[in-house]
């Protein structure tokens, strides 16, 4: 990085670089030093915004999903910087070291507790937005993805050069691909090719002295530890080099719906031990959602049976019903596509055209304003006792806007070790729970009854889940379990999450990060911590 230390320069030019005035605003030592470090002056002034510029609020909102986070009571950032040169990036992380500021990095923005946008300390953004380059080589069968670019632009590029090739990333086109990597990454493929960080061959990283490093400079823990330990704790990845995998052209995705009335208790039952050992091409789940009976008006709740098949629906057919005859799946059930369609689909906007998936704000039939996620992981058959229990719940009017979701494990997870990438929830899960508790108003009052039921009924689920660790998926952050109003973690009070999250792996994650962030300087409410 070129230090530009330039002393010739007055204030007053100083001032007229950027768009506001040094006076009118409390961090000016932090703006100066931005301005003095940056290697190019006209160029740092187009991506610095502070409260008193007109784009403020329309830069910060921009990213911001979960709505519970955007209210006039969120602690707003003293300075967003939205970077096009890797020096920008370095100047920000040196100006907040050293004028004492948190630093945020900011990729799609999907972050479920608002992490990466929201302290309760004075903190700057780095949002990653102008970060969003994709270079896809087909017949190396990898491809080069900035951080800011959302899965929906990676899926895009990959597609446009091949059919036959995918990444195995999750299903929302929104998210951010830094987020969604740093934390493992949960997708559609990820019972046949692992999840997206296994799928991670090299990285750009900027570590807290700014130095660029890749993964032969970085080393192989480091390397380890930012493939799945959790977005803002190490610095700051600018790119990923991943791995494409062969798909087929013809997939084929499945729905059945079944309510209590029809017996969905029992399927639901009986899926639990089918669905593991099911092919490694599909990624079975269920949909628990509450709707009114036809019968009476009532509410019941539907259960919707669903999976993805690598293959025809002719091969999918006398799978189903070898393994699964209990679900009379018909070919009326099904629908033949390509995998980039499946996306779509998935979302429910398999009426849109494909360029739908550069669209960085736009929202899917799934997607409520306000929020709160939870998850779960579960290795023994919950009884049908029990998924009565569970049924009851969703059809008390605080759940008229959620989902739990079921995603089945087995396929290539069991034969990857926990120990391979910080995401250690592979063997010996059935499948993964998913709560998305959603409302569409928002007020104190409103949130905090859909918040408690979703605090209820985690705390019923206690028994049929994992224990000693209660485990818990890193990109689902949920701050119920451990966090503090300081914006960081001791050790012993990140080790009550980072067992959940990472089990065994968490006290390498703490070395790793002692090693190479030793002050603490990137840190949140559930980063890694150091050591000491």
């Amino acid at each position: 990085m070129k230090s530009c230390l330039c002393s010739m320069l007055t204030p007053l030019v100083l001032a007229a670089l950027f768009s506001f005035s040094f006076a009118a605003l409390p961090h000016q030592d932090f703006l100066r030093c931005l301005s003095l470090r940056s290697d190019d002056y006209s160029s740092i002034s187009k991506v610095v915004f502070t409260p008193t510029n007109p784009s403020y609020e329309s830069v910060l909102d921009a990213s911001i999903w979960n709505l519970r986070f955007n209210s006039t009571d969120t602690p707003k950032p003293l300075v967003i910087v939205t970077p096009t040169k890797i020096s920008h990036v370095q100047a920000t992380i040196y100006c907040s070291r050293k004028h004492g500021l948190q630093t945020r990095t900011r990729s799609g923005g999907h972050d479920y507790e608002g992490l990466s946008f929201v302290a309760k300390v004075p903190f700057v953004i780095v949002d990653l937005v102008n970060f969003r380059a994709v270079e896809v080589d087909v017949e190396n069968r990898v491809a080069w993805v900035q951080s800011g670019a959302i899965l929906g632009e990676l899926y895009y590029r990959i597609a446009e050069k091949s059919r036959a090739l995918a990444f195995p990333g999750g299903i929302f086109h929104t998210i951010g691909v830094g987020g969604h990597i740093s934390g493992g990454g949960f997708g559609l493929l990820f019972r046949k090719y692992g999840t997206a960080a296994d799928n991670v061959i090299d990285a750009q990283f900027i570590d807290v002295e700014g130095r660029i490093l890749d993964r032969k400079s970085m080393g192989e823990d480091l390397f380890w530890a930012i493939r799945g330990g959790g977005g803002g704790s190490f610095g700051i990845v600018l790119a990923w080099k991943l791995c494409l995998v062969p798909v087929p052209a013809t997939l084929t995705e499945f729905t059945v719906s079944r309510t209590l009335e029809q017996n969905a208790t029992e399927l639901v039952h009986r899926w639990q031990s089918i669905a593991h050992d099911l092919p490694d091409g599909m990624y079975p789940n269920v949909a628990l959602r509450s709707i009114k009976s036809t019968q009476d008006g009532t509410k019941t709740v539907v259960a919707i049976f669903s999976s993805l098949f690598l293959g025809t629906i002719d091969e999918l057919l006398p799978i189903m019903h070898n393994q699964f005859p209990e679900l009379e799946l018909s070919r009326q059930n099904c629908r033949e596509m390509s995998w980039i369609e499946s996306i779509l689909y998935e979302t429910g906007i398999q009426n849109q055209p494909l360029e739908i998936l550069l669209n960085r704000t736009f929202r899917t039939p799934l997607d409520n304003p306000f929020y709160k996620i939870k998850s779960d992981y579960v290795k023994e058959p919950i009884s049908e006792a029990g998924l009565k229990g569970l049924f009851s719940r969703l059809t008390e009017e605080a759940a008229a806007s959620t989902s739990i979701v079921f995603f089945a494990y087995g396929g290539i997870m069991d034969r990857i070790p926990e120990d391979a990438t910080p995401f250690p929830h592979r063997t010996g899960n059935l499948y993964k729970i998913f709560y998305n508790v959603g409302w569409q108003e928002e007020n104190k009052v409103n949130s905090q009854i859909y918040l408690d039921w979703a605090r209820r009924t985690y705390d019923y689920m206690t028994p049929f889940v994992s224990k000693s660790p209660r485990e818990a998926y890193i990109n689902y952050r949920d701050l119920d379990i451990g966090s503090n109003n300081i914006g960081y973690t001791s050790y012993a009070q990140a080790s009550i999450w980072g067992h959940k999250y990472f089990k065994d792996n968490f006290d390498r994650l703490v070395h790793v990060k002692t090693t190479i962030d030793p002050d603490n300087f990137f840190k949140h409410e559930q980063s890694i911590p150091t050591l000491y």
